[in-house]
């Protein structure tokens, strides 16, 4: 893919590329306040948990590099409070807290100079991207074993995914997508359907944005057209993303993935999880413990700006809900195909 979700710019800002613009328009906008950041994160413009967290570390060095010469007392409150507003952004991707907190220890743990600090938050930030990478790309050669003998003629598979899961979601290739791009690296006939993921459509504008880009055939279809898909056996798997895991497998991703799964085990269809290990929140138990978080009602009466349903409805409009782990197939990570309970 010749996606970069996140750089830097030459003036040491963080540069993402606003996702709230795609498909119509590509642009890059540059981050260099504590409170640009947020803004990016909390409307989308930087969106999928992977990439939340990589976002946040780079942009918590970036707003912190005008502040760099203070005396290290001084610095480090000033990291501890961007960090703390930031990781506060949104509740539900647990990546976005794991980043802040690495930060900070980091931060904790270097002694000197303010100087030292932030040379030291640097190169954390550009580990932390490094690795997400690295973990993209050990998904999708992890992921490979499961796209094999499709109900296509020859060697082809149909993916069904949610959302968008690809390097748009990461620092690197994708999570879920990162096997279907690792699949087409190797020959294999692979198809997408990727549904539009309402009411930001995010499956719509930028997973097929990403596969047209790549160059892999894909259709687009309603939400509620998947079910019969799935039963009319277009489908030969269903991957998704994840934006928690809980230590029992239970599994936030965006709202609309858990009848995706409830579909897939009625018609016997194989439903994967693939996230990296900083995905999973093994201090949570379980999915009821996941905070859900509640998004603007103007989402849903007015999709993409246009008015689609009368002034003053009444509007739930969850990011996220949570599916239990007992539907899901397995969790593909960095590490391999797991099942709970999970170690890391």
């Amino acid at each position: 893919m010749n996606v970069q979700t996140v750089a830097w710019a030459p003036s040491g800002a963080l540069r993402i590329i606003d996702q709230t613009l795609l498909p119509s328009e590509e642009r890059y906008v540059d981050l260099e306040t504590v409170e640009a950041v947020i803004e990016a994160i909390r409307s989308l413009r930087v969106r999928g948990a992977p990439a939340i967290g990589v976002a946040a570390a780079m942009g918590l060095v970036a707003a912190l590099r005008p502040s760099f010469r203070e005396p290290l007392a001084a610095f480090l409150a000033r990291a501890e409070a961007a960090a703390e507003r930031i990781a506060a952004a949104r509740p539900t991707a647990v990546n976005l807290g794991w980043a802040m907190d690495r930060m900070r220890r980091v931060a904790r743990a270097t002694a000197g100079t303010g100087a030292a600090v932030f040379e030291a938050l640097l190169q954390e930030a550009q580990a932390i991207w490094r690795e997400d990478a690295a973990m993209c790309r050990a998904m999708g050669e992890h992921g490979q074993v499961l796209m094999k003998g499709g109900r296509r003629q020859g060697s082809g598979v149909n993916v069904l995914t949610h959302c968008n899961t690809g390097a748009l979601a990461t620092g690197g290739i994708g999570t879920a997508l990162a096997i279907v791009y690792t699949a087409a690296e190797r020959g294999v006939d692979v198809y997408v359907y990727a549904d539009e993921t309402r009411p930001l459509f995010q499956g719509s504008r930028l997973t097929a944005w990403e596969l047209a880009k790549a160059g892999i055939p894909y259709s687009v279809q309603p939400d509620s057209a998947a079910a019969s898909l799935i039963a009319q056996g277009g489908v030969d798997i269903v991957v998704v993303g994840a934006d928690r895991i809980a230590k029992n497998g239970d599994t936030a991703n965006k709202v609309g993935t858990y009848p995706l799964a409830l579909v897939a085990r009625r018609h016997a269809i194989p439903f994967y999880v693939v996230a990296p290990s900083s995905t999973f929140d093994l201090a949570c138990p379980s999915g009821a413990e996941i905070p859900i978080e509640q998004r603007a009602a103007l989402e849903v009466t007015h999709p993409l700006g246009t008015q689609a349903a009368p002034e003053g409805s009444e509007v739930f409009n969850p990011a996220f809900d949570v599916t239990p782990a007992e539907l899901v197939s397995g969790w593909v990570t960095e590490k391999g195909i797991l099942r709970p309970p999970f170690a890391f």
